[in-house]
């Protein structure tokens, strides 16, 4: 008999049409694989009563953002006793929290960007370090609410201080790290290859990762093979500092000038769409799809 899997997906961060879509391609892959399949969307209140009524094997958790991948949900399928997809509490929430997880990292002999957390409205007023500078959302994903303060700015983003600012008042303010974008998303164990991700925009915004042409993917990086190395090193050196299970994605920044690779932020829950970066590379590494989500319920667990 084929196991029953719940796939959590929509949810209500901000991140929810992305969950979707990526919830979609995965009941598809699944089904297509023999599994029975239950979508599950966590944006109506009595989604625990659903999952206690369909009594899944497994859960794939495609939900991205908070109330996704910050640990809370990961708890409630814990305490009801679930197998499920992904990372557990503990990586999930500190993995989340950016601030704190490079903190981790550093620890660990990882370079990453040094910032500050700070109230919104004192980031607002005054610069808090010189330009440039990245402010953003301590604990969203997907680049959701990142601003780029580019040097020579007179003045803070505006943005910040303003009633129309939909995220937490606590902001990271964090050293701008120039050069290419890199990306190594890793199973279990095993770092999969290096991506380069050359956004059409100023930089890898949402509209770049999600827009059709948004940006440019090129697999496996044209970059020195040191730099490669040193980057599926890292990723995996941080996927088990933060104590992540499953699929994860470490994002990177590769500074040609002062050829250093700087590690920017863990993803405990990458897009699952077969055009995604992560599934992009299990893709070139000869794993498809259907094989990698396949893979992922059968590899779920739960620490009960």
């Amino acid at each position: 008999m084929s196991k029953l899997v719940a796939v959590l997906l929509g949810g209500r961060s901000p991140e929810r049409e992305v969950s979707l879509v990526s919830g979609k391609k995965v009941v598809e892959a699944l089904e297509g694989k023999g599994y029975a399949v239950a979508p599950v969307d966590p944006l109506d209140r009595d989604w625990i009563a659903q999952l206690q009524g369909i009594k899944p094997d497994v859960v794939f958790n495609a939900l991205h953002g908070d109330w996704g991948e910050d640990g809370r949900v990961q708890g409630v399928l814990d305490y009801l006793g679930y197998a499920y997809t992904h990372s557990g509490v503990a990586a999930s929430a500190l993995a989340m929290d950016k601030q704190r997880a490079k903190a981790v990292l550093r620890e660990a002999g990882i370079l990453c960007p040094e910032g500050q957390l700070i109230s919104r409205f004192d980031a607002a007023r005054d610069h808090v370090m010189k330009p440039p500078y990245v402010a953003k959302p301590n604990a969203q994903g997907s680049s959701v609410g990142v601003v780029i303060v580019p040097e020579g700015a007179n003045q803070p983003p505006a943005i910040l201080g303003s009633e129309d600012w939909p995220y937490d008042d606590e902001v990271l303010i964090e050293r701008f790290v120039p050069g290419r974008e890199l990306t190594v998303a890793v199973m279990d164990d095993k770092p999969l290859t290096v991506t380069e991700i050359v956004p059409k925009t100023a930089f890898y915004d949402y509209d770049a990762k999600y827009s059709d042409g948004g940006s440019v993917h090129q697999l496996p990086a044209d970059v020195p093979q040191a730099v490669f190395d040193q980057c599926m090193q890292e990723a995996l050196k941080a996927h088990k500092v933060l104590g992540c299970r499953g699929l994860t994605r470490s994002d990177f920044r590769y500074d040609p000038e002062s050829n250093s690779v700087w590690l920017l932020e863990i993803n405990t829950q990458p897009g699952m769409t077969p055009t995604s970066l992560a599934p992009e590379q299990a893709a070139h590494c000869g794993i498809g799809f259907p094989e990698l989500v396949a893979w992922m319920v059968e590899n779920a667990a739960c620490p009960n």
